[in-house]
């Protein structure tokens, strides 16, 4: 299966919201309208921003935020930029491994429109998972807003709805999650109560070979209790 190698508008908003926490799409587009940024297009219309896209975007907004600098004169300075030549960029590693498990940005705060641009699902389906706690809310002088780890669970939820399965067949995982999480918790919780900063070190590290372990162990067992079905997989 070829891999995707351009971002939609909104996943653009996730990538430079945590650096620029007052980017929104619509001033995404309104550089795109200035002539700044030029996104190819899919046939229906949709922006394919490809990482030089994104590096020029990021150009523009720290010249505006660190420079202060109106938009004609960093029009200015793209197009000598543009003219210089392109150093060569090194081909990457075709066998190094790559983790499918999302990292969530750091940082992020968004709002539910944003949330739901950034994803593509709909506000409803949105309220739907919250209220089944899969998705949670979080309070900062007195705005809601949503963080990374609310995206790329979202983002995961917005596959399983390919499949027909709704918000609430989910909730199933956040109660594993929670069990779990409080069994780990239960294991190193001794450790990370020592002074000692090593300790705390080793406690964490613990902890994420625990998770790796977990999540091994749960794809093995699933995969054994539908080998019958996979068999020819």
């Amino acid at each position: 299966m070829a891999t995707r190698n351009y971002m939609s508008i909104g996943e653009i908003l996730v990538t430079l919201k945590t650096e620029f926490p007052d980017i929104t799409i619509s001033k995404i587009r309104f550089l795109e309208g200035e002539g700044l940024i030029e996104p190819e297009r899919t046939p229906s219309g949709y922006r394919k921003f490809r990482e030089e896209d994104v590096d020029r975007l990021r150009t523009i907004l720290r010249m505006q935020r660190d420079e202060y600098l109106p938009l004609k004169v960093i029009k200015e300075r793209l197009h000598e930029s543009d003219e210089e030549p392109v150093p060569r960029k090194r081909a990457p590693t075709p066998d190094a491994p790559e983790d499918d498990l999302a990292i969530p940005p750091t940082g992020l705060h968004m709002s539910a429109e944003e949330l739901a641009a950034a994803t593509g699902v709909d506000r409803n389906r949105i309220r739907e998972l919250e209220s089944f706690g899969i998705l949670c809310s979080h309070g900062m002088n007195g705005d809601t807003y949503y963080d990374g780890d609310d995206f790329v669970v979202l983002s995961i939820a917005k596959d399983f709805f390919k499949y027909g399965i709704e918000p609430r067949h989910l909730s199933m995982y956040r109660h594993f999650a929670e069990r779990e999480a409080s069994f780990f918790e239960s294991i190193i919780l001794p450790m990370m109560r020592q002074r000692n900063p090593e300790a705390r070190r080793t406690a964490a590290d613990n902890l994420t070979d625990l998770a790796a372990l977990s999540r091994k162990l749960k794809q093995a067992l699933l995969r054994s209790n539908l080998r019958q079905y996979l068999a020819g997989s």
